[in-house]
């Protein structure tokens, strides 16, 4: 009796405190969604008002936009590097402990350093601009931070330098786990490196390639320290994205019953993304 009792009192405070502090403020921000909350909240039942509000929103829909542009971007281009980084220390080149730490070195920074850092880089005035002219080449320009047309490129290129190494990680392990067998056998029937690669092993990264694309879009849709790091959301709204869009609403804007309504729509959107996968990962270990 005691040895079955003993670990859910060391569990318990754990247990409540994920329930409350997670889904209870879950519970709660779906709960002020459905209300009048303005500077401060309030519990009388509006019904829907704030999601029409929220969908009438320009603001709204620029974020909405942002993120599709973003997240595309970012997430191909994640996994297009990260598979090439893979298999190119596939091949066993040397100090590949080496290459691995500095492509997964990135990661272990917050977003928040990533952001400062690619900000100084990227600012015209102090960064690579004003390197290369004191060098001599005076007709160089990237000015893209200050351009609302090309600002949102930049936080790409920042999230893409901060995980393209990690995804890298998840391709390695699932290179590394291939069946030698089947490429051996290809090698004997006088297939090329490309094509082994090509048509044997890529073919069976499915899992990874999933993996990859979860893990990735879930960081796009909550992608938030960073834009506000790197850009603060401009030039004008240009890097709003809607985590971007539910802060402003919700403690500058004045308008809470809006900001829940969006972070609302967020979860879902991450939800989406994730519950599929891992009711999918679920039935396999249910399965064996």
């Amino acid at each position: 009796m005691r040895a079955g009792v003993l670990p859910k009192l060391l569990l318990s405070p754990s247990v409540l405190l994920l329930l409350v502090c997670v889904y209870g403020y879950i519970m709660f921000t779906v709960y002020l969604s459905f209300t009048s909350s303005t500077l401060m909240p309030v519990y009388d039942w509006a019904g829907p008002a704030s999601y029409h509000r929220l969908f009438g929103l320009e603001n709204w829909s620029v974020s909405l936009g942002n993120l599709v542009v973003f997240a595309g971007l970012y997430i191909g281009i994640a996994i297009v590097l990260g598979l090439g980084f893979a298999i190119l220390i596939d091949q066993r080149i040397r100090a590949e402990g080496l290459f691995r730490s500095v492509f997964l070195y990135p990661m272990a920074l917050s977003f928040i350093v990533t952001g400062t850092a690619w900000k100084w880089l990227l600012d015209p005035g102090v960064g690579l601009e004003n390197t290369l002219h004191h060098l001599g080449w005076e007709s160089f320009s990237f000015n893209w931070i200050k351009d609302s047309d090309m600002a949102i490129y930049c936080v790409v290129i920042a999230a893409v330098w901060q995980t393209t190494g990690f995804v890298m990680a998840l391709f390695l392990a699932g290179l590394r786990g291939v069946d030698a067998e089947v490429v051996n056998a290809a090698r004997v029937d006088g297939a090329r490196t490309w094509q082994i690669y090509l048509k044997v092993i890529i073919p069976q990264l499915g899992p990874v390639f999933l993996s990859a694309f979860v893990i990735l879009a879930h960081m796009a849709i909550k992608s938030y320290d960073l834009v506000i790091a790197l850009t603060n959301g401009g030039p004008g709204r240009s890097t709003w994205l809607p985590s971007v869009f539910m802060y402003q609403y919700t403690f500058t804007r004045n308008e809470m019953a809006v900001g829940a309504a969006s972070a609302v729509l967020m979860l879902l959107a991450i939800g989406v993304v994730v519950l599929p996968y891992l009711f999918s990962e679920y039935r396999k270990v249910k399965r064996g």
